[in-house]
């Protein structure tokens, strides 16, 4: 079965939280790197602050508490997230076979790096539903929440933005959806919505529907 939406010529879809079940692995990476260099950092702590945004936001982070990171800590945090990601990482349950029902124009807009993303894409076997139609806050000048990344994928992909809809996890994805004038769905169905009130979270930053089974993606819209 192939199915579409109405009033919608492209679906952009984050891929943390919302392709692959990551959020908790990433921010566990994060947390114990960040106090490996003497910034003391939960993991509950690391979703609350940077869930959805860039490297680029744990370094000014560090900055703001004048503790900068060395010089190679995003390269080490990479490798470390790449190995616990290979032993770790699992697709969204019920995402592929959306994605396969899907016959619609589609894309990633990340906030991770392009290499973190592809490799993500490709462990989960989730690479050939959208081939080259990967976009990530290395390409703008500003990241989410700002709505730089999801137009610059919109007019990658030659939709008009009040004619997209994004898939999205994060409270500052939410935002940069609709900044940039697009309809915004949340999904609460990773891992790191086990024990938070992700509907409020994401409802109150103006999501238009929340849902957290990829196979209720169809039940509206």
């Amino acid at each position: 079965m192939e199915a579409s939406l109405p009033e919608t010529d492209l679906v952009i879809f984050d891929c943390d939280g919302v392709l692959v079940d990551s959020e908790v692995l990433s921010c566990r990476c994060l947390s114990e790197a960040l106090n490996g260099v003497g910034v003391a950092l939960s993991t509950e702590e690391a979703l609350k602050l940077f869930l959805g945004r860039s490297t680029a936001a744990v370094v000014e982070y560090c900055d703001t508490l004048g503790r900068p990171v060395p010089a190679n800590f995003l390269t080490d945090l990479a490798q470390q997230v790449r190995k616990t990601f290979r032993s770790e990482l699992k697709p969204i349950i019920g995402v592929g076979a959306l994605l396969a029902d899907l016959a619609l124009p589609r894309c990633v807009a990340s906030s991770s790096d392009l290499d973190r993303v592809t490799f993500s894409l490709e462990l989960t076997g989730l690479a050939n539903h959208f081939g080259p139609s990967v976009y990530t806050s290395q390409m703008v000048k500003r990241g989410k929440p700002a709505p730089d990344l999801f137009l610059h994928a919109a007019s990658a992909m030659g939709a008009q933005p009040r004619r997209t809809l994004v898939i999205e996890d994060s409270v500052s994805g939410v935002m940069a959806a609709k900044a940039a004038g697009m309809r915004v769905w949340g999904f609460v169905g990773g891992s790191h919505y086990r024990s938070r009130n992700g509907d409020g979270l994401l409802r109150e930053a103006g999501a238009d529907r929340i849902f957290d089974r990829m196979i209720d993606f169809w039940t509206e819209g």
